[in-house]
């Protein structure tokens, strides 16, 4: 069966209402799929209990504060009850063809990653799991009023437990590129990599930023955004879901012939990528440094640093 695991924000207001629906679908999956939650978010433990969940307080965090991934994916392996296990950020609502999915891939494969573009929709009020019908109509209403995100945005990773190891950088959730890191791994250990899109509808409850003090900007750009770029390579280690060798749809598996074109993709921004690393971020912040008192002085902060990166793609920022 299926181990999934996750981090979230602390549980008041709306964060509270999206989180809980996302948990409680997860655990109506199966009565055998099991749910770790780390972290000692406001609120974790008590919906922990409420809703069954292992709960883990202890995560590792960065010199900033932010959740580390390496750290709950190596946890994760060590405590998973099951030989199979997910990755989700703590707002996506799963439903049963999440687990068909990934019941046909295990059949024909043994080292894989599941992948899969999210839906987006408004969801203010918390779901109402006793009605025998609340999945069919959350899905006609991804469907009918939602947005399908591109390949950029991936917000569920299911895998076999020996596909990661000990090799996750620490690179932290909350911020991007971390997302496009794990793809790469599994598509450089030789694994299946299997985007479910066409038959997979995961739901994705729309928030805004104000976890973190510099709202979506601090959550794209600055400091941490960046070290996650260096711990990716630069752009080097990191591949979308467009990037998948394998598409599952309703006949089954095939081939992702799409995949050539993605790479052609690659290239251009793997070299924007270099440019900035190498070149922009270095004079940036040697600019910034020297002149740090002036700045001061006058009211400069160095929100401006941020302003000067490139922009880039607004993935992997649903994690906590």
């Amino acid at each position: 069966m299926l181990t999934l695991f996750t981090t979230a924000k602390p549980f008041v207001g709306h964060s509270a209402i999206i989180q809980r629906n996302a948990l409680k679908s997860w655990t109506l999956l199966h009565p055998n799929v099991e749910v770790i939650l780390f972290g000692d978010d406001a609120g974790a433990a008590e919906t922990a209990r409420e809703l069954r969940l292992r709960h883990e307080p202890y995560v590792a965090r960065s010199e900033a504060g932010s959740k580390r991934l390496d750290y709950m994916f190596s946890t994760a392996r060590a405590l998973a009850r099951h030989d199979i296990l997910c990755y989700v950020n703590c707002d996506i609502i799963l439903m049963d063809d999440f687990l068909r999915a990934l019941k046909r891939i295990r059949e024909r494969r043994t080292k894989f990653l599941m992948v899969g573009r999210r839906w987006d929709i408004e969801m203010p009020d918390p779901l109402d799991f006793l009605q025998a019908s609340w999945r069919s109509r959350l899905q006609g209403m991804a469907l009918m009023r939602g947005v399908q995100r591109s390949e950029d945005w991936i917000d569920y990773f299911a895998f076999s437990k020996g596909l990661y190891g000990a090799s996750v950088p620490p690179l932290v959730v909350g911020r991007v590129h971390w997302d496009q890191w794990l793809m790469w791994k599994a598509l450089n250990s030789g694994a299946a990599v299997v985007d479910a899109s066409s038959s997979v509808i995961a739901v994705h409850q729309n928030h805004d930023y104000s976890y973190h003090p510099n709202g979506r900007a601090g959550v794209w750009h600055g400091i941490e955004a960046d070290e996650n770029l260096r711990l990716a390579g630069c752009g080097k280690h990191m591949r979308r879901i467009s990037d998948a060798t394998e598409v599952l749809n309703a006949t089954g598996i095939r081939s992702n012939a799409w995949r050539h074109w993605s790479a052609a993709r690659r290239t251009a921004q793997r070299c924007r990528h270099i440019v900035y690393c190498d070149v922009l971020q270095p004079v940036a912040y040697f600019f910034f440094d020297i002149t740090r008192s002036v700045r001061h002085a006058v009211g400069l902060r160095s929100g401006m640093l941020r302003r000067s990166r490139p922009n880039a793609q607004p993935h992997g920022v649903g994690g906590r």
